[in-house]
């Protein structure tokens, strides 16, 4: 058994019958069962139809949905609706609305058009969740709760005066007094310091930058603010529903919400994915993005929305090529995921997502997207043994939102073009490419299963977190503009790398950023010649050893790379990072594998995936015998993919 009661793997999409004359259900019944589909999430954006007016309820076509689908054998992910407020809400209590940072009410007639502090709004989405709780606790088809949606795509921060009262109250928790507030946010500058909490507001629109640390607060005030909208509607959920599991759509890699915390609030991550087709490097990124949501609660998760073909919302939305479709679900099962959902069923005829590619398209079932979601459903119920197993990684990426918030502030930084996801990235590839699997952790986690642990970037960096660090017995590598700051995002005494200075053996002297069109070159102790043409550091060694020095340039001769006793320091982030991490997983004792370009190596239990993601035919050296789970074939030595094509190997 997997996440739910539904036995195997999930398969499915959301299903917006309102949309829909009852006629049309009992084909999308028939039709979802001949696809295999054993869930659909219902109710996402339907509070407006369930609760026409204040304390109005209307479930009787939900019911007939619900019974509807369970005589068909489909399970239900319901949601509570209340991802967007109906009109009446609005309407009645316009304060509900999001304000922007100029001061500007946001109109109604889109979706999530809400204001995370409004108690308002809170109290009605508790009140909605508990009636749906309370109708549906016993109804065979529910397996599992769906709270709001996508929550910080639409919204992410409000500006109002209620979300103003919300924040100082966030300060004063956090703070206590005012007196450690003016310390931490350094107030002393520029003249901003605070003699009452009425003072102080959100960081709306100002003539100039704005105080950073007032900023980065902000931002964990949004995340948490958020989280509370979450955590009163899961409250009411487990208090009349215990034994059903919840969860919330997250968005990938998401730089608004700390998916640490958040993910400790769900009983099981589910994640939307939307790589872009038109991305050659988008099975990559989706891969990055699929390991966090494995690494969350290191356990399995839910794709639970993906697109079928095209999306509706890029400026050109090119559709999955034929066998896309197939590959993309077969990654996440891969990479932890136990199951494939989609948005969605059966594809719209009106509003902004009509364009939006479905299981069940406009065309019908004559096209090439059903034919290909019949597929997909067959091998799913083919790897059925696949859900709850689980990877072992022995490498890990240290992932921190509140670096990444501060590395990212609008203003005030020696370079915005030092961005996390990026830096993630430029890691992550060419494990990737050996096949090494990789987990994604918060600095603060037991680190002790690890071989190697590398850390993009912690701009912010507290004591806690550099013992942390120190007391790991592995391989450590730490990048750029790291140890810069503390927790109140100020310059550490003795400046960067802070708390970590002991480890690196290390000073950074000064920040050297890059200007576009140079390129900085570095060479190593063998010869090689990497560039950079983002960041370097003017860098003073204490008790490191030089790996690599630049050539050329006003930092001639200096430190680039570095090492002192397990732990390696980039003071720049060269282009092709292979050099520096071959002698790290050397040194760790990892190899990895020879892959071909754009073939995926993923091991999940005792099975072994293997993906083309390219669009050349590869050939792949099997590392054990075993049957194709997907074929039945029996495979030994080499086994030759297909563009989009893949095995999952069983010993």
């Amino acid at each position: 058994m997997g996440l739910t009661r539904v036995p195997g793997l999930l398969y499915g999409g959301d299903y917006n019958p309102e949309q829909w004359p009852e006629q049309v259900w009992q084909q999308d019944v028939r039709l979802m069962a001949e696809a295999g589909v054993n869930i659909v999430t219902v109710a996402v954006f339907s509070w407006s139809r369930l609760e026409p007016a204040p304390g109005v309820y209307e479930f009787d076509w939900l019911d007939r949905i619900l019974d509807l689908l369970h005589g068909h054998g489909i399970a239900v992910d319901l949601a509570t609706a209340t991802a967007t407020p109906p009109p009446w809400l609005v309407r009645q209590h316009p304060e509900v609305q999001p304000v922007d940072a100029n001061g500007t009410r946001l109109e109604f007639g889109s979706r999530q058009g809400y204001c995370p502090s409004s108690p308002v709004f809170r109290d009605s989405t508790v009140r909605l969740a508990r009636a749906m709780a309370e109708r549906y606790r016993d109804h065979p088809a529910l397996v599992m709760w769906h709270v709001g949606n996508e929550y910080g795509d639409h919204t992410v921060e409000c500006f109002c005066e209620e979300s103003a009262r919300h924040f100082r109250r966030w300060l004063g928790d956090r703070y206590g007094t005012l007196d450690k507030l003016n310390a931490a946010w350094g107030t002393s500058c520029w003249g901003q310091h605070y003699t009452d909490w009425t003072q102080l507001s959100p960081p709306r629109k100002a003539p100039g930058p704005v105080n950073p640390t007032q900023v980065l607060d902000w931002r964990r005030f949004c995340s948490d603010a958020l989280l509370a909208c979450f955590e009163a509607e899961r409250e009411v959920l487990k208090e009349v529903t215990p034994d059903l599991p919840v969860t919330t759509n997250f968005m990938s890699i998401l730089h608004h919400l700390d998916y640490w915390k958040w993910a400790a609030a769900e009983d099981f991550v589910s994640d939307d994915a939307y790589p872009d087709p038109a991305d050659p490097a988008s099975y990559l990124k989706a891969a990055l993005s699929y390991d966090l949501m494995r690494s969350l609660k290191q356990q399995p998760w839910l794709l639970l929305e993906s697109a079928p073909g095209a999306v509706s919302w890029r400026e050109v939305n090119v559709p999955k090529e034929p066998g896309a479709m197939r590959l993309h679900g077969l990654q996440a099962l891969a990479h932890g995921s136990d199951g494939v959902m989609f948005f969605q069923w059966r594809q719209a005829r009106y509003g902004p997502e009509k364009f939006h590619s479905a299981m069940l398209p406009h065309g019908g079932t004559d096209t090439r997207q059903w034919r290909e979601t019949l597929a997909l459903g067959a091998d799913l119920r083919r790897l059925a043994e696949v859900a709850g197993t689980g990877t072992r990684a022995d490498v890990a990426l240290v992932l921190d939102w509140d670096s990444w918030w501060g590395l990212e502030a609008p203003e005030s930084l020696p370079s915005n073009r030092l961005r996390l996801h990026q830096l993630l990235l430029s890691w992550y590839a060419p494990l990737h490419a050996r096949g090494l699997a990789v987990d994604l952790t918060p600095p603060g986690r037991d680190l002790s299963a690890y071989r190697v642990v590398i850390a993009p970037n912690l701009y912010l960096c507290t004591a806690g977190q550099a013992a942390g660090l120190a007391a790991f017995p592995g391989q450590l590598v730490v990048g750029p503009f790291s140890g810069v700051v503390d927790a109140a995002d100020q310059v550490h005494d003795g400046g960067p790398p802070g708390p970590l200075r002991g480890q690196l053996g290390l000073r950074v002297e000064e920040f050297w950023p890059i200007p576009d069109g140079v390129d900085q070159q570095l060479v190593t102790g063998d010869g090689t010649v990497l560039t950079t043409r983002t960041w370097s550091e003017w860098l003073t060694v204490d008790d490191a050893e030089v790996l690599a020095r630049y050539r050329g340039g006003p930092l001639d001769g200096r430190p680039a790379v570095t090492r002192r006793g397990r732990a390696t320091y980039l003071g720049c982030l060269p282009e092709d990072l292979t050099p520096v991490l071959d002698e790290v997983l050397a040194a760790a004792g990892l190899t990895g594998t020879d892959l071909p370009p754009g073939v995926e190596l993923c091991r999940r239990g005792d099975l072994l995936f293997l993906l083309n993601h390219g669009t050349a035919p590869a050939t792949v050296q099997l590392p054990t015998t075993g049957t194709d789970l997907l074929t039945g074939r029996h495979l030994h030595g080499s086994v030759h993919l297909a563009p989009r094509d893949a095995v999952v190997l069983k010993p």
